[in-house]
């Protein structure tokens, strides 16, 4: 029979090993195994600094997955503003609905700001506002990013891919769904499709409606499509309804209008579905 001091040894050591054992399976603290990092297939990192705007920006572009099997076809191209957030989720999109067959191949073009720590709250505030406000620190600086759009961006996207230049969408999401309905009255041919997702139509005591109407009394024509849209459950859904009651009212030659409200969703989680649909309508034809 073994002793009581040898059983309490063997035991001592066989707790050690199995302590030893547990400890090696934990990961290491000072030297962490590094792994690649996710990326999005099909999609590449550009850069750009604006003379319009001053600031450095970042183009997260999706190629085509048939880009290189025709030399001679170019595609429409969608511009989406806040690429730091939205690029990930209309890549995704975008797949499903070419999969379908009820959209086509496009070139997609995430814009945002440069640098790993970028200030993207402050610095779309500042771009994507029409007009200059006391509560929002640097705001106005929207006719310069429109001129950055039009004079540098979208000259480089068309020199360097093949891009349709009669196919031109513009997407944003708030604030920059109110630049998106901005950019449109002020420059309607510069794309030919635009879907705005919750604009902020109150900024500046409603600065979206009193540009609407300046417009209207100066144009019967509005000839382009937009997808503007609204969750049923935000702060914004009244003043939204409001504006789109305003458009459908008008009766523009040429404007091609579908409005939707995502019942139950709020100011962000309305995003999947306003970009499928509005996908979906603007390129219907």
């Amino acid at each position: 029979m073994m002793s009581i001091s040898r059983a309490s040894a063997v035991i001592v050591c066989l707790f050690s090993f199995l302590a030893g054992v547990a400890c090696a399976q934990q990961p290491s603290e000072t030297h962490p195994q590094a792994f690649p990092k996710v990326t999005i297939a099909g999609s590449e990192l550009r850069t750009m600094k604006s003379t319009s705007t001053g600031r450095d920006n970042d183009l997260y572009i999706h190629i085509p997955s048939n880009y290189g099997q025709d030399k001679t076809k170019k595609y429409p191209v969608l511009y989406i503003l806040d690429g730091q957030w939205d690029f990930k989720l209309m890549d995704s999109v975008l797949g499903g609905l070419v999969y379908d067959k009820f959209v086509p191949e496009m070139i997609m073009v995430g814009i945002t700001y440069s640098g790993e720590h970028a200030d993207y709250d402050g610095l779309r505030a500042m771009d994507y506002t029409p007009t200059a406000v006391r509560q929002v620190k640097g705001s106005g600086n929207g006719p310069k990013f429109l001129k950055f759009l039009k004079t540098e961006l979208i000259p480089f996207i068309e020199a360097n891919y093949r891009a349709d230049s009669s196919r031109r969408v513009l997407q944003g999401s708030s604030y920059a769904g109110l630049f998106t309905l901005y950019a449109m009255f002020a420059d309607p041919g510069l794309f030919s499709a635009y879907m705005s997702a919750s604009p902020a139509v109150p900024y500046d005591d409603g600065y979206a409606f009193k540009q609407e109407a300046e417009y209207a009394r100066a144009h019967k024509e509005l000839p382009v499509k937009l997808f503007l849209a609204v969750g049923g459950a935000e702060g914004l859904t009244t003043p939204v309804r409001e504006f789109m009651q305003t458009l459908q009212s008008r009766g523009y030659k040429g404007l091609k209008l579908e409005t939707r409200v995502i019942e139950g969703e709020r100011h962000a989680g309305n995003k999947p579905e306003v970009f499928n649909r509005g996908l979906r309508f603007l390129f219907s034809d």
